[in-house]
């Protein structure tokens, strides 16, 4: 009675299917136990046949289970012996101990080789003339039979399979690849396709491997590595190859060896974890899960999503999408925006990045947080977070690039060559900036959402750039309310559209709010000139525009400064060069070096203004926007005698106002309430210059002077 039979006559609780029939029999298609898909029986003889079946009933029964995993190989014949050479040897231990920085990547470099494999043969099967089948002469064995990759875990035993059914090794190709450090079977296979002709960028794209090394990355977690591999050249035998990593290998023929290679790795008693199913799914999720040919583990398909950064972008759908954000967003939100694209100058690069619908959390506000694209070569991951892969303030982006034009070091992890890494982010920001400015001109009011949320990642873009190109690129996506639009806001290339005839200059006014900007008296002169001012309602705005300091070769001046220009005090002066209204010559010649005697260590100069109409004085500094910046995080620091002794502040007066007028009779008929008024009038223009750390320090002069003019009522 054969052992199905046998098996269905326990209870009759599973029937022959295709499933069975597939689950039953190896991939070559010989006869094999029904039990050799759950191990072999006959080891574990407190193992009732009624519980083996019971366990594949399950494993059958679940969808999708399917496995070629099998407990057959059985070396036989002597052995031959081979040594590494000393230098190989000690490049073994390197390769083993230090060339990788997370020993969880030997799964990916395994499966990596795995897939080349399969994608070898899946090469030469339709380069070559014929194919050997069910016993027909040809140049493979069983074309026909599906590529794919199979991992099972025994935590029982300590070890970890890997089985691919691709190209397999004859004897000599299993001593060039497994007993060379350094050499690279699928950089070969891909030189000789070049130099025959046949190779094209199509079909070596899926080729991963470079280096040689990957396989002795499995020496980090086991203490014996078996590798069972059967050529798929018709004819070829069984081989079995062995070593424990410390200084030579033997080589031997096997028995039931299916075509293509199978590892068995013999994990050490500290590295136990990766005898775990969870933890190999974690680690093919996050390195290999894009790989061209499916995984499976433990029977059950692992890898899933489909790269479809690779697929044209039209033929991408927007469930695709969303699936896929949230599979390397780990979120659960939908993309806002989708940047799809692909290109081969100047770099290959094949690129989709996805910008978040919901706002940033306070860590992706922080410089310190990570950023959200990784890194791909070939579909297989080399960093999930890349630090030099796009910009710091781009970091909200979430998605995957991958070229093949990335040089990696010989662990594949880290990036070399950085004129090519610049390259390469250069071309990533600027793709990144002209999608920007596009969605803002087709989708005006979807962009200023995301401006509303993300602008400040722009602004940062500016502030931290080094090229000036780049800052007036990021400049273009920049928003501001301005003097002459109450309701909406513009951008820096409208506002230099419209621009009066001759103006050579773009102003911008900081300020908590429109009130407050339009109360300003700096502000006072340009709106009577009728020119336009950008209102900066954000603290950071001024910095931001400070430094970017030119767009379109116009220079950014904050009003403050404009305020200063000597060329401009002139305003409003007769042609004896008095103000209309104002205090005489001589009576401006007393009040100046007075003020300047009572202000004694708080300014630098007091001086006369015609930019002034409704406002007593101003004070201006030199460069306010890092004044205001400085008062805000430093000040605290320092004595107010040092304050002012770096800050430079001008006190500028306007002697036709009627305060200035009192002032300037108070000098001689009340001395001491002129000082009070003076002082307090220097202190209100402190404070409306934003350069006063808390106006709450302000009150006890303020009462004293209430208190002096109250005295005489």
């Amino acid at each position: 009675m054969s052992v199905v039979n046998g098996l269905l006559r326990v209870g009759r609780l599973i029937r022959p299917s295709t499933t069975l029939a597939r689950c039953l029999l190896p991939a070559t298609g010989a006869p094999q136990s029904a039990l050799a898909t759950i191990g072999p029986v006959h080891q574990h003889p407190q193992r009732s046949w009624l519980s083996a079946h019971r366990t594949l009933s399950t494993k059958v029964a679940e969808e999708g289970y399917h496995t070629i995993i099998r407990d057959q190989e059985k070396a036989v014949g002597t052995s031959d012996m081979h040594e590494f050479q000393a230098e190989t040897r000690m490049l073994l231990d390197i390769v083993a101990r230090s060339l990788y920085s997370d020993k969880e990547v030997f799964v990916r470099e395994l499966v990596s080789n795995a897939s080349d494999a399969l994608e070898k043969f899946r090469f030469l099967v339709q380069t070559s003339t014929g194919a050997a089948s069910d016993g027909e002469a040809g140049e493979f064995a069983e074309a026909d039979r599906s590529l794919e990759i199979h991992i099972g875990t025994n935590k029982q035993d300590r070890q970890l399979t890997i089985q691919d059914t691709g190209i397999g090794m004859t004897r000599e190709e299993l001593v060039a690849n497994l007993g060379t450090i350094a050499r690279s079977g699928s950089k070969q296979f891909m030189e000789q396709l070049k130099e025959s002709g046949r190779g094209t960028q199509e079909n070596v794209q899926n080729i991963i491997g470079q280096f040689g090394v990957g396989f002795y990355s499995a020496f980090m977690v086991a203490d014996r590595v078996d590798v069972y591999t059967r050529s798929s050249r018709a004819g070829a035998p069984g081989l079995k190859w062995s070593s424990d990593g410390s200084g030579t290998f033997e080589i031997q023929e096997a028995e039931n060896v299916a075509i293509g290679t199978k590892i068995v790795i013999h994990l050490k008693a500290d590295c136990r974890e990766f005898a775990d199913e969870d933890r190999i799914r974690e680690v093919i999720r996050r390195y290999s899960n894009f790989v061209g040919s499916p995984i499976f583990l433990n029977g059950k398909q692992a890898n899933q999503i489909q790269p479809i950064w690779l697929m044209e972008p039209k033929q991408v759908t927007p469930e695709q999408h969303n699936e896929f954000y949230r599979f390397v967003g780990n979120t659960f939100d939908t993309p806002r925006f989708t940047l799809h694209y692909k290109t081969d100058v100047p770099l290959s690069i094949r690129a989709l990045l996805y910008f978040p619908e919901g706002k940033p959390g306070l860590f992706e506000m922080s410089r310190d947080a990570d950023g959200g694209v990784a890194l791909y070569t070939r579909k297989v991951l080399i960093q999930s977070k890349t630090e030099n892969l796009l910009p710091k303030w781009l970091r909200f982006l979430k998605g995957v690039v991958d070229s093949e034009d990335i040089p990696l070091n010989l662990s594949r992890e880290l990036l070399q060559n950085s004129a090519l890494i610049r390259k390469l982010r250069t071309a990533l920001t600027n793709r990144t900036l002209r999608f920007l400015h596009d969605r803002s001109q087709k989708e005006p009011e979807s962009y200023d959402k995301f401006y509303k949320d993300y602008g400040l990642f722009l602004k940062e873009g500016i502030v931290t750039s080094q090229e000036q190109q780049e800052k007036e690129e990021i400049a273009k996506l920049l928003r501001f309310e301005t003097s002459k639009e109450p309701n909406r806001t513009v951008s820096l290339p409208e506002y230099c559209q419209r621009q009066a005839e001759g103006q050579k200059d773009i102003y911008y006014l900081a300020a908590p709010n429109r009130t407050l900007a339009e109360a300003s008296p700096y502000y006072e002169s340009l709106k009577k000139r009728g020119i336009e001012v950008l209102f900066c309602y954000e603290a950071y705005d001024e910095l931001v525009l400070m430094q970017l300091g030119m767009y379109l070769g116009k220079n950014l001046v904050s009003v403050e400064k404009e305020m200063r220009r000597a060329d401009a005090s002139t305003d409003g002066k007769d042609a004896d060069g008095l103000i209309e209204g104002s205090l005489l010559k001589t009576q401006i010649d007393e009040l100046l070096p007075w003020l300047k005697d009572k202000l004694t260590g708080k300014v630098s100069n007091v001086k006369t203004t015609g930019k002034l109409d409704t406002h007593p004085c101003v004070v201006t500094v030199e460069e306010m926007a890092a004044a205001r910046h400085f008062i805000k995080t430093q000040s605290h620091n320092i004595s107010e005698e040092n304050r002012y002794a770096l800050l430079q502040p001008q006190f500028e007066i306007n002697p036709k106002h009627p305060i200035i007028k009192k002032l300037h009779k108070l000098t001689s008929s009340d001395p001491e309430l002129a000082e009070l008024l003076a002082k307090q009038l220097f202190s209100n223009a402190m404070v409306g210059a934003g350069l006063v750390d808390d106006p709450r320090m302000l009150l006890t002069s303020m009462n004293d002077l209430l208190q002096k003019v109250l005295d005489k009522h």
